[in-house]
C-alpha cells in the first residue's frame, strides 16, 4: 500500500548542490517562518541536498578559523531542531534514488525516504510548491 502523505500549505522542493549559494539557508529560514506562523511544511531534497540530514554530519560544523570559539549547527542539527520542535506541522522527505547515487545512507530518523515517482503524490498532498535549485 502507498505511504499516505498528509496534506500541507507549502512544499518546498530543495535540490542540487547545497554549497552552491544560499538557498539552503532561505529556505531553513522560510521554513521555520511558515510554520512560526501556523503553517504545515513538507521539506523535500533530492539531488546532493539529500546530503543536509545525513547524522555523520553531527551537531555542529567545522571549526570556523575567523571565530574559532563558536559553534556552528550542522545542517542536520537544524533540521533535527525543527522537526523536533514542529512534529505534527513539519515532514521532511529525501529522494531515495538521489540519496543511495551519493552514498547519503544514515539520515536523521524523521526523515522519510521516497522513491523519485512518489514526488508526484508530495506534490497533490501540498496547497503550494516551491522550487529551490536544479540538479
Amino acid at each position: 500500500m502507498a505511504r499516505k502523505i498528509p496534506h500541507t500549505d507549502v512544499l518546498i522542493t530543495l535540490m542540487g548542490a547545497p554549497h552552491a549559494s544560499d538557498q539552503v539557508t532561505s529556505a531553513l529560514r522560510l521554513t521555520q517562518a511558515l510554520l512560526e506562523r501556523g503553517a504545515t511544511v513538507q521539506v523535500w531534497t533530492c539531488g546532493y541536498a539529500t546530503l543536509l540530514t545525513q547524522r555523520v554530519l553531527g551537531p555542529d560544523k567545522p571549526r570556523n578559523m575567523a571565530d574559532w570559539n563558536r559553534d556552528y549547527p550542522s545542517t542536520a542539527a537544524l533540521a533535527e531542531e525543527l522537526l523536533a520542535a514542529y512534529p505534527d506541522r513539519l515532514y521532511w522527505y529525501g529522494c531515495r534514488f538521489c540519496s543511495d547515487d551519493r552514498g547519503a545512507a544514515e539520515h536523521l530518523p524523521q526523515v522519510v525516504l521516497r522513491p523519485p515517482a512518489g514526488y508526484a503524490a508530495n506534490v497533490a498532498a501540498a496547497d503550494k510548491t516551491l522550487h529551490l535549485g536544479v540538479l
